[in-house]
């Protein structure tokens, strides 16, 4: 089962904290929760700017998030994200370490730039929902992967 996932976060260049995150299945079924773990004092300005207003709850343990991820998932998926590298340690770090992944899944996410960049595909479409809402952001990158996949074939 394909997933796209983003997620919202706090980091200070040694740490990166779970604000939100947000998943589309490719049967359309959505998943968003935010942490209730996180420390949004820590926030930098521009996440009190862009990010904090956008959410909107349930506000859930890091624990219980996990187990809803894996849920949602099941034992096979295939992740995919927008510029992914921070969105999958976020991920990766609900279970531990990558070491303590759910049986069954990759230990590497896709990533839609490296698809992009690859087909020659300069602009992607825009997007239509809220910026910097990982679920909205989702929604886009499963939208905007199915773009790319149609201009690959039309070449």
């Amino acid at each position: 089962m394909k997933i796209w996932f983003d997620t919202e976060f706090i980091e200070d260049g040694k740490t990166i904290d779970l604000l939100s995150i947000g998943m589309v299945r490719e049967d359309g079924k959505t998943l968003y929760l935010e942490s209730a773990d996180c420390k949004r004092d820590m926030a930098s300005d521009w996440v009190k700017d862009n990010v904090i207003p956008h959410l909107s709850g349930p506000i859930m343990s890091r624990s219980y998030i996990a187990s809803e991820v894996k849920k949602f998932a099941g034992n096979a998926p295939e992740f995919w994200a927008y510029y992914a590298a921070y969105d999958w340690v976020v991920l990766c770090q609900l279970y531990g370490t990558m070491m303590d992944l759910p049986d069954g899944w990759p230990m590497f996410c896709r990533d839609l730039q490296q698809v992009r960049s690859e087909a020659g595909i300069v602009e992607l479409p825009l997007m239509d929902g809220q910026e910097h809402n990982a679920l909205a952001d989702a929604i886009w990158t499963k939208a905007a992967h199915e773009f790319c996949i149609l201009q690959k074939k039309a070449r």
